[in-house]
């Protein structure tokens, strides 16, 4: 019995190392689109992610929302083929796609089985949907009616609202600070010739990023790629999004609303994807905040007070600055007391930072947790496309563990004192409150 768990404790140790340290392979198609790509090959699956710089951050000022409608547009007529259509066309071969919207990319993703006519098949339904979306009228009004009730809808989440306020409260004039889904009235106002220029402004093989794993070899994969980006238009790159401004000043704001609990969201611009203080701020902040039960302000807020179920912190690297922000949901009668002991714990923390305990503590846990991270071709995708459209290294994943492991407290405390800034941070709080003046009815 002890050879027996001898041994599949090797198989689980070799299979650890395995999935922690895909080989990633990197070029270019002929027309300048980034490829990265990992043979897979346990599983007859192939997995494909395209990244475009077709994100909200890239929104006209008075036509927000325009990026996530265009996004959402692709699959639903292309090239002659109405929405049921080309859906057929993917579920008949047992692939899915799948496709999103966030401040730096739109994504379309597809997994498909690795048989040759089957992805074949499914390749060509694929590229039919990215390179000669139809955008007709009728389609383009339900989708906009679709996202008006959308926005319609977050008037009743108070979640919503309280980040929505908080990202402009946080970027002000900046493209972060706008909702990805637009306004009622940004919506309203775009017109099909709009979402034509932004798609073919956006939507190049330029400007976009994919990334492939899968029962592939290297060769397969650059095929697939090619003829993924032949029938894209070449396109050039685009300006870099604006620079995100720092705080001057704090803010406290609140937004009554008819919801059971108080929703409070506290923070400030925190750092972005390549940052070199991304290490101290990530394994900082899951003492901090983003460890869960483990936290101290999950410790402080819930275990100690009971003050809130969930308590947390994180920060959000985006292309540019993205947030800092910690977070809780708790009764009216007891918001202040609550706030108070959040903002009390980050300023302690950010000045003192992580005992040796709590350092060595959440190493293990990041360390220990991150082959789970890996455990799939899905997940491993999703890595390698954030590698590949945020110019991170190619050993991102390799090192990733000897990164964590060499942080030090004083590199912490370090990052932390001059990253955040307790009396620049924005409050926000939506709930049954006092209104703050701006926000009263």
């Amino acid at each position: 019995m002890r050879i027996k768990y001898f041994y599949l404790s090797i198989l689980l140790l070799v299979s650890i190392q395995a999935v922690a340290s895909p080989e990633i392979q990197h070029w270019q198609t002929s027309k300048g689109a980034a490829v990265f790509f990992v043979e897979a090959n346990e599983l007859p699956i192939v997995d494909i992610q395209i990244m475009f710089d077709a994100g909200g951050a890239r929104d006209p000022q008075a036509k927000k929302g325009l990026a996530m409608l265009t996004n959402s547009l692709l699959n639903e007529a292309a090239a002659g083929l109405d929405a049921d259509a080309i859906s057929y066309e993917f579920e008949r071969l047992g692939a899915i796609y799948s496709a999103s919207s966030g401040y730096d990319s739109a994504t379309v993703s597809l997994r498909s089985l690795s048989d040759k006519q089957k992805l074949t098949t499914a390749l060509a339904n694929l590229k039919r949907v990215i390179s000669s979306p139809d955008f007709p009228d009728k389609v383009l009004e339900r989708q906009r009616k679709r996202i008006l009730i959308g926005i319609q809808r977050k008037q009743q989440s108070p979640a919503a609202l309280a980040s929505d306020a908080f990202y402009t409260a946080i970027y002000n004039k900046h493209p972060y600070a706008f909702p990805n889904e637009g306004t009622q009235e940004s919506i309203t106002a775009i017109q099909r010739d709009d979402v034509v220029a932004f798609y073919n402004k956006h939507y190049t093989a330029r400007n976009a990023v994919i990334a492939i794993v899968g029962d592939l070899d290297k060769q397969q994969a650059e095929v697939l790629a090619e003829e993924m980006t032949q029938a894209l238009h070449k396109g050039s790159m685009l300006e870099p999004i604006p620079a995100v401004e720092p705080l001057t000043a704090g803010d406290e704001i609140r937004i009554r609303h008819d919801s059971t609990q108080v929703h409070i969201l506290l923070g400030q611009p925190g750092n972005k994807r390549g940052d070199p203080d991304y290490f101290p701020l990530y394994v900082g902040n899951h003492v901090l905040g983003g460890g869960g039960m483990v936290s101290r302000i999950f410790e402080e807020i819930r275990e100690k007070r009971g003050l809130s179920y969930s308590a947390y912190s994180y920060f959000s690297p985006m292309r540019e600055y993205g947030p800092f922000l910690a977070g809780l949901q708790t009764r009216a009668d007891q918001a202040e007391e609550a706030l108070s002991v959040l903002r009390e714990n980050i300023r302690v923390f950010i000045e003192n930072g992580p005992t040796a305990s709590e350092l060595e503590a959440s190493k293990k846990n990041i360390t220990g947790g991150f082959p789970l991270r890996l455990g799939s071709n899905s997940k491993i995708l999703g890595y390698i496309a954030m590698i590949g459209f945020y110019g991170l290294p190619l050993d991102y994943l390799d090192t990733f563990t000897a990164n964590v492991e060499a942080v030090t407290i004083e590199q912490i405390k370090d990052a932390f004192l001059r990253r955040l800034q307790p009396d620049k941070m924005i409050t926000v709080m939506v709930g049954p409150v006092n209104a703050s003046a701006e926000q009263a009815n």
